[in-house]
């Protein structure tokens, strides 16, 4: 597979060793070094350095330089290219790659592997990439690898009470996304690649108290048909190679245990099936990212979502090399789902609370993610505190609405603000409920505007959903502390479905009954709009499929509201669930 994606994507790399962009889309100033490493991961995993007729040495050498001539240099970029080049060897007199560089290049990466930014977030992962390569190449006698790890764990600590990896780097906190498991898993592919193994030996169980928080999210947040990490930005694509990635490096490392190593290597099955069957065109053999049904996240492009995905599966192939087939329990026969509702919490202060709720009917096959996280910078639809299930609840992708959510906008002194029960809780609580159903509630002491900012003395909403088989309902109960007008309220639903070509057979969809939504109580009186069909507009498009249809919940008239009086909105869904034809 890796060599059917590289075949189709080499032509792609120009003379100078930019990439040239498909069809629609702008290139990324880190692609070269995206596409270095992935030539490095090809020559680990086989050896040859000539494909399709093509000079791979000469092609990552080319990459490489028009990675570090970059202006303004990409720290990303630089950072996946130096990997590219440590892939071909750690002595500097034996490389290939570097032996094709002129001066002047090697130089100049001497200086680039130098220089670095302190960085709060994702970014960190980089430096440590750098300095790894830095030394392994002998470019420098002083060693910094262990270090900048350290400084990312201590970061970490500050930024989470449980030791997840907050991407925030300013604002309220708490971006607790798909780029911190990235982050242990580029971190640990760079150290893998370290001269020095005794660096490796000695920062592995560092890397293993965060890394393996994530391993074991893994069996309640993988759904039955393989769908992995669906919430933050970045999903799609890479929320399934991410997490293959992290379950074979710990598989590798024995950071899984062997009673649960059938369980995982079942995990690591379906999450990789759902990737091929959902991304690649098999017909061809490349990543399909966009097209008219579907879309990605809007910083990444096909070309670096083709090379990373090659230089993956060679990694996938050199590590599954790497576990003994004794540990691999494939006699032992996976225990049968179980009803979940989990609360992992990525964060717990005076402050805040953030974290994830995880909700599993394996009855009806109805399996939720709901994030109460920071969206970060941006505010799109992939954060927000819904139940995140591609194929019956549904966001646009890159898009803000308020799915499933009421937005209220108030006029505060002659100032709209808009407010979500987003972003933070306190007093965050589950626990099983009549009949065997699960619930998930939390407060907002005080509301919070969609620029995440704490709107003090305005009021304060408690949120509750409730799960009982394959019915959902959520409960929004809001009091305001002095007299204010509520301007404006709505709350959206969005209907789409799975992708009519890719998508893994039996996948969960929506059936012709759609949500069957109905509003229990709403003190707010709002009415349904006319249903918006939104099937040609290229807006809204999902990491999985087409949106179809938005469905508004609107009140576009004031309402005054009075302090002391609680104000209720309820919704129940009872979804028609229905399965893709294979």
């Amino acid at each position: 597979m890796a060599r059917s994606i590289l075949e189709h994507n080499l032509d792609s790399i120009q003379p100078d060793g930019t990439l040239l962009p498909a069809p629609d889309e702008q290139p990324r100033s880190d692609e070269p070094g995206h596409a270095a490493f992935a030539l490095g991961e090809y020559f680990r995993a086989t050896g040859e350095t000539s494909l399709k007729g093509h000079d791979l040495v000469d092609l990552t050498a080319r990459c490489l330089t028009a990675q570090i001539f970059t202006e303004p240099a990409a720290e990303n970029g630089l950072a996946y290219a130096a990997l590219g080049l440590l892939c071909y060897g750690p002595s500097k007199e034996r490389n290939p790659v570097w032996e094709r560089l002129v001066p002047e290049t090697q130089l100049r990466i001497d200086k680039a592997l130098l220089q670095r930014t302190d960085y709060d977030n994702h970014w960190q992962a980089f430096n440590i990439a750098k300095a790894v390569a830095r030394f392994s190449l002998g470019l420098s006698k002083k060693d910094e690898t262990s270090r900048l790890i350290e400084r990312m764990v201590d970061r970490i600590n500050r930024t989470s009470s449980a030791g997840f990896f907050d991407d925030s780097t300013k604002g309220f906190g708490g971006n607790f996304n798909l780029y911190g498991l990235m982050t242990f898993v580029f971190t640990r592919s760079a150290l893998q690649l370290h001269a020095n193994a005794g660096v490796r030996e000695r920062k592995l169980p560092t890397l293993r108290t965060y890394g393996e928080k994530y391993i074991r999210m893994m069996p309640d947040l993988v759904r039955e048909d393989g769908l992995g990490w669906a919430f933050g930005r970045a999903a799609g694509a890479y929320g399934q190679m991410h997490c293959v990635s992290l379950i074979l490096q710990g598989m590798r490392d024995g950071w899984i245990a062997d009673d649960q190593k059938a369980k995982y290597f079942d995990l690591m099955r379906r999450l990789f099936v759902f990737f091929y069957q959902t991304y690649l065109d098999q017909e061809h053999g490349f990543l399909d990212l966009r097209d008219a049904e579907r879309t990605a996240y809007g910083h990444h492009t096909t070309r670096m979502a083709n090379f990373d995905a090659a230089r993956y599966l060679c990694q996938w192939a050199r590590l599954a090399k790497s576990i003994p087939p004794a540990t691999g329990g494939g006699s032992v026969k996976p225990e049968p789902p179980r009803a979940v509702g989990r609360f992992v919490i990525f964060d717990k202060s005076n402050r805040k609370e953030q974290g994830l709720f995880l909700y599993r009917d394996p009855a009806s096959g109805l399996h939720a993610q709901i994030p109460l996280i920071s969206s970060g910078t941006t505010l799109t639809s992939d954060s927000l505190p819904f139940p995140h299930c591609p194929g019956v609840f549904d966001w646009p992708n890159n898009v803000y609405l308020p799915v499933m959510l009421p937005e209220l906008t108030f006029s505060v002194g002659g100032v709209e603000q808009v407010t979500l029960p987003a972003f933070y809780g306190k007093n965050c609580v589950t626990g099983l409920g009549l009949r065997n159903s699960f619930y998930f509630r939390y407060e907002q002491p005080e509301l919070i505007s969609k620029q995440e900012e704490i709107l003090k003395g305005l009021g304060s909403a408690k949120v509750q959903w409730n799960f009982s088989g394959a019915n959902i309902g959520c409960e929004f109960a809001y009091t305001v502390r002095q007299p204010v007008t509520l301007t404006h309220f709505r709350l959206t639903l969005v209907i789409a479905a799975p992708h009519s070509k890719y998508h893994v057979p039996g996948a969960l969809a929506l059936g012709p009954e759609g949500h069957r939504c109905s509003v229990a109580k709403d003190d707010f009186q709002a009415t349904w709009k006319e249903t918006e069909v939104v099937t040609a507009d290229p807006t809204y498009r999902t990491n999985y499929g087409k949106v179809h249809y938005l469905q508004h919940l609107v009140r576009d008239h004031p309402l005054n509201m009075r302090p002391g009086q609680t104000y209720h909105l309820a919704v129940n869904f009872h979804p028609d669930l229905a399965h893709t034809e294979g």
